[in-house]
C-alpha cells in the first residue's frame, strides 16, 4: 500500500537506449525474461544468505529462502517474488533507472565498439532485468531492503522514457515483479507455459521455485555435488529428468576440472543406440549451463559431432556468455571446452576397456559405430579412438572382437603389417579366396563389416607403427610356402597366364599364379589403388563420379587348382569351350571381389557352358 506521492523519474539515456536495444532486438527468444529474472532472484537470495553469516540484524528474517511464481491469465499477469535482499529507494534508483550500478555504460560502450548487437556479457552487465519489458505493457517492483530501518518501496515504469518510485507500507523482504503482459505476451501468464520454461532453464537454481504454490525444481544439481556422496537411483532418477528418458544410463562420467577451464561435467551413455534401431540422427543433447543456469540445451560445437549419443550438463563459470545467454561470444573457448570434456571421455572409455572389459564390448556392439566415424572424421582425437576400435578377426571366435593393440601383440617378428579385409558378415569373408593365403601363413586378419570401416582404414592409416593394409590389394607380398605336388609346371603356368591375358583382353590388366591361394582357382584383384572395391560400391550406389569408369582387375590363378588343370588341358584342345570357362572363373572372381555390377552375359554364358557338359 502506498504511503507517499510517487515521485517521477527521467531513465537515463543511456538506460533508455539499452530498453530500446533490449525490447526490439536483442533477445530471439520472448521466454528468456522468466530465466534472467528468476536467475536475478537467485542471486539475490545467494546474497542474503551470506549476510545472514555476517549481520546480526536483517529484517523480516524468519521468511524461507525461496522463488515464488505466480500467473494469473484472467488479468495477464506474471509475478516473479524473491525474498532475498531487496533495494532502498536510493538503489532502486541507481539499479534500474541510471547506469552507476547495472553495468549498463559498460555494456553500451562495448556494444558501440562490436559489429553485431549481441556480443556483450550479461553476466558482467547486469542488464537481465530489462528484458521483462519485451512482454511487458508495465513492470512493478515491490521491495523491500534487509536493512531494518528501510521503508518499502514501489517501483513502476512502462517503459517509455520514464518511471516513479513511492514507499509502500506492509513490503516483506526482497523483491516482488508484478508484469502486466502486452495481450500479444497473454501466454505468459499460463501456467503450463511458464512450467515449461522453468523446467527447461531454471530446473537446478540452488532455491526452491514454487509455481502458484507448486514446487518446480524438485531434481539436484548433481554435477555440483561429490560424486563419492551421491547414490546410483540419484544418478538414475537425474538421467531420466535431464534426458527424458525412460531407460538406464548404460555409463556414466562425473567429473569437475579447474584447469584449463572451470568444468563440472555429469555425462551418460544410454541403454541403446537409436539411430541403431533406425530412428532419426541423434541431435546433441549435452545441455551448457553457466552457474546451473541453461544456456543451451542442444549446443552444437561443446562436443564433436561423433559424440552425439551422450546425453548430460556441463556447467563451467569460465563461459563468457552474450548479452542474451543464448549463444557463446568465445568460439576458442568453446573449442577448448570441447577438447577437454571429449579427451576426458575417450580416458574413461580407455578405463572401461581396461577394467570392465565385458561392459565396454557390450557398449562398443552398440555404440562402437560413433567411435568409428570419429576415428574417420576426427584428427585430433584419432589417436585416442585407434585404441578403442573393436574388429572380429580371422583368430577370434564369431562374436568374439579384439583391439588393434592386442593384434600388434600377436604378430611375428617378420610381419609389417595389420591386414584386414572388407566383408558383408564373417562367413562371406571366410567362404572367399582371399583369407586362404593368409590362415596357411598363420597371419591374423581383421574383419570390417560397416561401411565406416573403410574411412577408417584409410584415416588411420597405421597402428603402433604398422601399416594397416588391405589383405586383398594387389601390392601385398606373402612369403613363399612349400610347393605342393601336381601344380602345373612354371612354363605351363606361363603359357596359361599369357592364353588368359589374350583371351580375356580389357578385362584384365595383369594375370599370374598366386602366392596366396589354397583351395580357391583364382582371385580377382583391383587394379585400381585409388579406388577400392568397397568403395566403388558406395560411388555406385550414390551415383557419383568414378563408379561407372571401365573396371580392370588383376587375376591370379591357382596352379594347384582341379579347375586350372583342366583349364590348361582344354584351352588347347576345345579352346572355344575354354573361351566359355576362363570368362566364368573371371566373373567368379569378381562376385567373390564384390565387383561384378551385371550379371546378364554371366547367366548366358552358363547356359552355354551347361549345353556343352
Amino acid at each position: 500500500m502506498s504511503t507517499t506521492a510517487p515521485q517521477k523519474f527521467e531513465f537515463q539515456a543511456e538506460i533508455a537506449q539499452l530498453l530500446d536495444i533490449v525490447t526490439h532486438s536483442l533477445y530471439t527468444e520472448k521466454e528468456i525474461f522468466v530465466r534472467e529474472l528468476v536467475s536475478n532472484a537467485s542471486d539475490a537470495l545467494e546474497k542474503l544468505r551470506h549476510l545472514q553469516l555476517t549481520e546480526k540484524e536483517i529484517y523480516d528474517d524468519t521468511l524461507t529462502l525461496e522463488i515464488n511464481v505466480t500467473t494469473d491469465d484472467k488479468a495477464k499477469t506474471i509475478t516473479i517474488q524473491d525474498f532475498g535482499i531487496g533495494m532502498t529507494r536510493q538503489e532502486l534508483v541507481e539499479n534500474l533507472g541510471t547506469i552507476a550500478h547495472s553495468g549498463s555504460k559498460a555494456f553500451l560502450k562495448a556494444l558501440a565498439e562490436s559489429e553485431q548487437k549481441n556480443t556483450s556479457l550479461i553476466g558482467q552487465f547486469g542488464v537481465g532485468f530489462y528484458s521483462a519489458f519485451m512482454v511487458a505493457k508495465s513492470v512493478k517492483v515491490y521491495t523491500h531492503s534487509w536493512r531494518k530501518d528501510e521503508t518499502g518501496q514501489l517501483w513502476t515504469s512502462e517503459g517509455a522514457g520514464n518511471y516513479s518510485i513511492e514507499e509502500s507500507s506492509g513490503e516483506r523482504r526482497g523483491a516482488k515483479i508484478v508484469i502486466e503482459l502486452k495481450d500479444e505476451c497473454s501466454e505468459f501468464s499460463q501456467d503450463w507455459r511458464i512450467k515449461e520454461i522453468l523446467e527447461r532453464y531454471s530446473a537446478f537454481v540452488s532455491f526452491p521455485i514454487n509455481l502458484n504454490g507448486k514446487r518446480v525444481n524438485t531434481v539436484q544439481a548433481l554435477w555440483l555435488r561429490n560424486k563419492n556422496e551421491i547414490k546410483d537411483e540419484e544418478y538414475t532418477e537425474f538421467y531420466k529428468f535431464q534426458a527424458h528418458a525412460f531407460d538406464e544410463p548404460r555409463l556414466r562420467l562425473h567429473f569437475s576440472a579447474d584447469a584449463p577451464l572451470a568444468i563440472n561435467a555429469l555425462l551418460f551413455v544410454p541403454k541403446e543406440n537409436t539411430e541403431k534401431l533406425g530412428f532419426s540422427r541423434l541431435e546433441p543433447s549435452v545441455a551448457l549451463y553457466c552457474r546451473k543456469v541453461m544456456i543451451d540445451a542442444k549446443p552444437k560445437h561443446l562436443l564433436p559431432e561423433w559424440l552425439r549419443f551422450l546425453k548430460g550438463v556441463v556447467d563451467s563459470e569460465d563461459l563468457p556468455l552474450n548479452i542474451s545467454r543464448e549463444t557463446m561470444q568465445d568460439k576458442a573457448l568453446i573449442e577448448k571446452l570441447n577438447k577437454v570434456i571429449t579427451k576426458r571421455f575417450l580416458k574413461f572409455l580407455e578405463d572401461e576397456a581396461k577394467n570392465r572389459v565385458d561392459a565396454y564390448n557390450e557398449f562398443y556392439a552398440e555404440f562402437g559405430f560413433f567411435l568409428k566415424e570419429g576415428a574417420a572424421v576426427d584428427f585430433t582425437h584419432k589417436d585416442q579412438l585407434a585404441k578403442l576400435l573393436r574388429f572380429e578377426s580371422s583368430l577370434t571366435e564369431k562374436g568374439k572382437t579384439t583391439s588393434l593393440a592386442d593384434y600388434v601383440t600377436r604378430m611375428g617378428s617378420e610381419q609389417k603389417e595389420i591386414y584386414y579385409l572388407f566383408g558383408p558378415n564373417r562367413a562371406a569373408i571366410e567362404s572367399g579366396p582371399y583369407l586362404e593365403g593368409f590362415k596357411a601363413r598363420n597371419l591374423e586378419v581383421l574383419f570390417c563389416y560397416e561401411s565406416v570401416d573403410e574411412y577408417v582404414m584409410n584415416s588411420l592409416r597405421e597402428f603402433d607403427g604398422k601399416k594397416l593394409t588391405a589383405a586383398d590389394h594387389a601390392d601385398v607380398k606373402l612369403s613363399d610356402l612349400p610347393k605342393p605336388e601336381g601344380a602345373l609346371s612354371e612354363d605351363d603356368t606361363k603359357k596359361l597366364t599369357s592364353w588368359l591375358k589374350d583371351t580375356l583382353g580389357e578385362r584384365v590388366a595383369e594375370v599370374k599364379a598366386s602366392d596366396r591361394l589354397v583351395d580357391s582357382p583364382a582371385l580377382a584383384l583391383n587394379a585400381d589403388k585409388f579406388m577400392s572395391p568397397h568403395m566403388r560400391r558406395m560411388m555406385k550406389a550414390l551415383n557419383k563420379d568414378g563408379a561407372e569408369s571401365p573396371l580392370r582387375v588383376n587375376l591370379e590363378i591357382n596352379p594347384r587348382s582341379a579347375v586350372i588343370k583342366r583349364l590348361f588341358e582344354t584351352h588347347t584342345a576345345a579352346p572355344d569351350k575354354a573361351k566359355l570357362v576362363a570368362e566364368q572363373i573371371l566373373d567368379n572372381a569378381l562376385i567373390s571381389a564384390g565387383l561384378l555390377d551385371d550379371a546378364t552375359a554371366m547367366v548366358a554364358r552358363l547356359y552355354k557352358i551347361l549345353e556343352t557338359a
